[in-house]
């Protein structure tokens, strides 16, 4: 029988694999193979360490939780339009040089619109 916190890891990246869509609890506890009980605690668990947020929702005439990760794995995605990627002050830009990364405008943009998205789909929470 596998140790309560091999299920909670497992738990967690099955949340995660799941992505912004989140995941109906119900449906957690049928990929781990666990009681309804045990999968609640598991969530609950999850979220006390603030891992992941769990938000009610009617589903079937009956109240659930969607799951959904804090935070999603890191994917080359992430960083595929980065203006450093191709860009041609690159091998004169460091920390001592007269281009940095902090005073690079397109960098600084790049950077907020992340920040931006990032917010419009976690929302404040």
């Amino acid at each position: 029988m596998p140790k309560p916190n091999d299920l909670e890891q497992k738990a967690l990246q099955i949340i995660m694999n799941a992505g912004n869509e989140g995941l109906l609890q119900s449906e957690l506890w049928r990929k781990l193979g666990a009681s309804s009980r045990e999968g609640s605690r598991i969530a609950l668990k999850l979220e006390s360490k603030g891992l992941i947020r769990r938000e009610r929702e009617l589903r079937d005439g009956r109240w659930t939780y969607r799951l959904y990760p804090k935070r999603l794995p890191a994917s080359i995605d992430s960083i595929a339009d980065c203006p450093c990627m191709m860009c041609p002050d690159s091998p004169r830009c460091g920390p001592s040089g007269n281009i940095t990364p902090q005073d690079c405008g397109k960098l600084s943009e790049w950077l907020f619109r992340i920040a931006e998205s990032t917010y419009n789909i976690l929302g404040d929470s």
